[in-house]
């Protein structure tokens, strides 16, 4: 799940105007932020698949990242803070469900190796990747949906942020395509220093709105 964690972000919008669509992409996109740097110090482990396999990537252990528990505290965590900065209890429910959105979206599409706790054996996934074509159709048409209440909810943006905004949406889209149909990834490192970039769409997020 790629492009559906950002849609969450651009729906987001529709449900609390005051939120700039840079706030709303890092929390739904959280746990893929922080998942790279765990990779790169060892806390957390993921290897190529075999050649031929639907995942290019086996998720080993990332329990700190990616349980259900530990999605769970961040998702308090962060409601926590952005209460804590701009007083808006609204806001910091929806920035709270984004963070715990991305758990239930990847558990969606990933086969079983989600853990519910850092410390038990028991991994959930209802393994959509399997079937390449209906996910791609999901998060195509989940993105379509949430780009236009995104756009529903905006008013008077300016030409200027709606070329950056649309700049966006299309970059993403592209990128997703070229994860779905591009080659699988050589190693792990490469895979953890491309996610790191994933800190770019936030920054282009808060410059689109």
């Amino acid at each position: 799940m790629f492009l559906g964690h950002f849609a969450v972000a651009f729906a987001a919008k529709k449900a609390d105007k005051t939120l700039s669509l840079g706030s709303t992409m890092l929390a739904a996109q959280w746990l893929d932020l922080l998942w790279p740097v765990l990779l790169l110090t060892g806390t957390e482990t993921a290897a190529i698949a075999p050649a031929g396999s639907n995942i290019p990537l086996e998720f080993t252990s990332y329990p700190f990242s990616h349980s259900l528990l530990t999605v769970a505290g961040w998702a308090l965590l962060f409601a926590v803070v952005f209460y804590g900065i701009t007083k808006q209890l609204r806001s910091a429910f929806v920035i709270a469900f984004l963070v715990l959105s991305h758990w239930f979206l990847d558990w969606l599409v990933h086969i079983p190796d989600l853990p519910l706790t850092p410390f038990s054996n028991e991994k959930l996934g209802l393994g959509l990747w399997n079937y390449k074509t209906a996910e791609l159709l999901l998060e195509l048409l989940m993105y379509a949906i949430a780009v236009a209440l995104f756009f529903k909810s905006r008013v008077n943006p300016g030409k200027r942020k709606s070329i950056i905004t649309w700049s966006l949406i299309i970059f993403l889209l592209v990128i997703h395509i070229m994860n779905v149909f591009g080659p699988p990834p050589p190693a792990i490192t490469p895979v953890a220093v491309v996610g790191l970039l994933q800190w770019i769409f936030v920054a282009w997020g808060y410059w689109a709105d």
